[in-house]
Formats: structure tokens, C-alpha cells, sequence
């Protein structure tokens, strides 16, 4: 390997994983607003919530491998839910772990972003952010979803390769609240929905067959998750 390369690889190195000074105060406090204003409003989080399902269902996929299962295919449709797929032991630990990632996985996400911005790993955690959805690419299994995750991750690299210190702060701070802050809202929309007697096959559900476990001890784990998450977020970011 000639010097030019291994100065070009040293160079890339230290950009990614050299830390960077923390945005100012109304920065971390303008994104906080800004992905609440996203998350809040309907016809907004109709749109966005189709980052949490990436997160959701990327969640189900990495467990299902972590714990030995095989991962058959991911799919994202444009009514912002999705469908993880995955083989093995129909019950037991794999399963149980598997079906439960889906709602903890956004804002345990958003939680670890916010442990590499508080050490202050702004690009470290946009090229994590890259590499995740790259390797989630290679599972999913319809167009829409194939659409979706490449324009996430093309933002995400444009963002860390192109953009100044300042612009990629902001970005990551929006990112890691938006999911901190998303990660909240759908476990609340999913008791609605079996309110009303729709939903009958969620995660909750799966997750009380498989434990013989109240499907509501599941939510309240998956309210207990996220809430944590985002009180942990806040005390990192805002060093409260």
C-alpha cells in the first residue's frame, strides 16, 4: 500500500472517530422542538413515522440474528407499517427477544446516539447510522422499502461527508431526538388500535402467546423503554 493511500486512510480515521465540540445550547434545544413539531402533528408523523419503522423492524431483524434465527426478509410499506421474517425455534428466548425489539429498538437507538453525542462522536454515529441501514438494505425485500432505506442512508452519508461540523451536529441531534421522541408515540397508537378491535396479531399479542404474559405488561414494557430512553437522552444532551 502506497503512502497517498495511507495517508487517505489515516485521514478517514481521525474524521470519524475524532470527537467534535458539543452544538451550542439552542442548537440541541431547536432540534428537540423541531423533531417534536415533526412527531406531534398527524399529518406530519404520517410521513415521519416512517423512519421509526425502519427502526422497528431493524430492530426485529438484528435481534433475530443476534439470538441464531435466520432472517428471510425485511418489508416496508408506504402506510408506514412493515413485516420483519425471520426462521427458527417458534418459541423461547430468540422469539421472545425477537418479537420484543421492534417498539424498544427506536428509542434504545435514539438513546445510544445520544451516549455517542454526549462523548462528543457526531460523525462516528452518522457513519454507524450509514452502515446499519446499508446492511438492512441487503434484506429488504420490496421496492418501496429498497426506495426508503437508500434515501436514508444517501442523507445520512451526504450529511457526514459533505457538510461542516455545524450542519452535521444539528442533523444528529435531530436524528437522536426524533427517535427518542417518535419511539414514544406508537406503542400509545398500538393500545388504541386494539381498543378498537384492530391489532390483533401485534407484537404485544405474539409477545403474551409466547410467555402466557398479559399483552398488557408488554406495553408497559414498551412504554417503560421508551420513556426511559427519553429521560436519558435529555439528561445527556441537555447535561441536566
Amino acid at each position: 500500500m502506497n503512502t497517498l493511500a495511507i495517508d487517505g486512510l489515516t485521514d478517514l480515521w481521525d474524521r470519524v472517530f475524532s470527537t467534535q465540540p458539543d452544538p451550542d445550547l439552542w442548537v440541541v434545544v431547536a432540534t428537540a422542538v423541531a423533531a417534536l413539531l415533526v412527531v406531534v402533528p398527524h399529518p406530519l408523523w404520517r410521513l415521519s413515522r416512517n423512519a421509526i419503522t425502519i427502526a422497528h423492524e431493524g430492530g426485529h431483524g438484528l435481534v433475530a440474528l443476534a439470538t441464531g434465527r435466520r432472517l428471510d426478509g425485511i418489508r416496508l410499506h408506504s402506510d408506514t407499517s412493515g413485516l420483519t421474517v425471520s426462521r427458527g425455534k417458534p418459541t423461547g428466548i430468540g422469539m421472545i427477544l425477537t418479537a420484543a425489539a421492534g417498539y424498544t429498538a427506536p428509542p434504545l437507538l435514539g438513546l445510544g446516539g445520544a451516549a455517542l453525542l454526549g462523548a462528543g462522536y457526531i460523525t462516528l454515529l452518522l457513519w454507524l447510522a450509514t452502515g446499519l441501514l446499508l446492511v438492512m438494505l441487503v434484506m429488504i425485500r420490496n421496492a418501496y422499502g429498497v426506495l426508503t432505506v437508500i434515501l436514508s442512508g444517501g442523507t445520512f452519508l451526504l450529511v457526514s461527508w459533505l457538510a461542516g461540523p455545524q450542519v452535521q451536529a444539528a442533523f444528529a441531534y435531530a436524528v437522536v431526538w426524533f427517535l427518542v421522541l417518535g419511539g414514544v408515540r406508537p406503542a400509545f397508537e398500538l393500545q388504541a388500535k386494539r381498543r378498537r378491535g384492530g391489532a390483533g396479531d401485534s407484537d404485544a399479542d405474539q409477545l403474551s402467546r409466547l410467555t402466557n404474559v398479559p399483552a398488557g405488561l408488554w406495553f408497559f414494557l414498551f412504554h417503560a423503554v421508551s420513556l426511559c430512553s427519553l429521560i436519558g437522552t435529555t439528561r445527556w444532551l441537555l447535561r441536566v
